[in-house]
């Protein structure tokens, strides 16, 4: 399942339906949860390192930097993902205990 947030490039209508036709599933704009930040594995653990591999030196086109975020991708360690999916069913819980409420 992809996720967005609700950045303006994220909810314009083309980029829902590029989103659309290119994942098997993914939530829309209008029912996205109401605190995504604390239920989107990318935002810390996985991005930082996404983030981290890339050589920035080596980005001065756009076609330079898909070429890096993609070998940057396969970079990223299992474990690293897998934890991050661990922690974060493990926040869907805690959201669903605090009445769907903000993560303290």
């Amino acid at each position: 399942v992809f996720q967005q947030d609700g950045a303006q490039p994220h909810s314009q209508h083309l980029s829902q339906k590029w989103c659309r036709d290119n994942f098997p599933t993914f939530i829309e704009k209008d029912r996205s949860p109401p605190n995504s930040p604390d239920l989107n594995p990318l935002d810390y653990s996985i991005w930082d390192q996404l983030v981290n591999n890339i050589h920035w030196n080596k980005v001065y086109s756009k076609t330079t930097l898909i070429k890096e975020l993609k070998l940057s991708v396969k970079k990223i360690s299992e474990s690293v993902v897998f934890e991050s999916c661990a922690c974060w069913t493990n926040r869907l819980y805690r959201l669903y205990q605090n009445d769907a409420s903000y993560l303290r």
